[in-house]
């Protein structure tokens, strides 16, 4: 059997429009990599990685959304599970373009998110307890904020003097605290509050993986592309 998406389906149309908006990213996050110096060319092919992975995901969930009106959670979790590890050790990536970091700093931000990611996927499918699995979880997000806004990796962009990358750092906190946080609230209210709606669920978890994933590479190329023109 055919299925067509239609108009009157906004939230097929929403998976369809960030569809294209992360194939179009990805090209032109790894174009714009021969225009940057390369200390950033890392940054900007992981930035095009997160935006590939997400939107292969997401013609799928499409398709599915389309034929079933469902949007299994598993799915958004493969997807989460490999692209927010990324988007965290982009903060060890941007400070590294620019200065010496310790690995520690990589390892910490990608447990923390692994943990994060880990625990809420155990408790939206029912593999532990909602609550518990929620707690455990905001752990791995509570510990992620500390180390980016107060811990090491905060302490060195301190002491960096330079501005471009300083910029890029605080408005990458902004997508981490006020974006991320739209994803537990979902789970609360999906799961521990009586249930959300599934549609307007859905539309928005699509809207914060355009800010989430696109803006935030985006962040990361000007950034790169005004550190590189100044030295040019």
């Amino acid at each position: 059997m055919t299925y067509n998406l239609t108009s009157a389906d906004p939230v097929g149309m929403s998976f369809w429009l960030i569809s294209m908006a992360l194939v179009a990213a990805t090209a032109f996050f790894f174009i714009e990599r021969d225009r940057v110096d390369g200390k950033w060319k890392t940054s900007l092919t992981v930035s095009g990685l997160v935006t590939l992975i997400a939107a292969v995901h997401y013609f799928y969930m499409r398709d599915v959304w389309v034929a079933t009106g469902t949007s299994p959670t598993e799915l958004r979790y493969i997807d989460w599970l490999l692209t927010v590890p990324l988007l965290m050790v982009e903060f060890y990536l941007v400070l590294s373009a620019v200065t010496k970091v310790p690995a520690r700093v990589f390892w910490k931000l990608l447990v923390g998110s692994i943990v994060m990611l880990g625990f809420g996927f155990a408790g939206e499918t029912a593999m532990m307890n909602v609550t518990l699995a929620f707690i455990l979880g905001m752990a791995g997000w509570a510990f992620i904020v500390w180390e980016i806004f107060k811990g090491e990796a905060s302490q060195i962009n301190a002491g960096l003097s330079n501005a471009n990358v300083q910029k890029a750092y605080k408005w990458m906190l902004i997508c981490v605290t006020i974006g991320w946080s739209i994803y537990p609230i979902g789970y609360f209210f999906g799961y521990m509050a009586g249930g959300a709606d599934a549609e307007m669920l859905n539309i928005v978890y699509n809207l914060a993986d355009f800010i989430n994933k696109i803006a935030f590479g985006v962040i990361i190329w000007a950034a790169a592309v005004a550190d590189s023109d100044s030295k040019a």
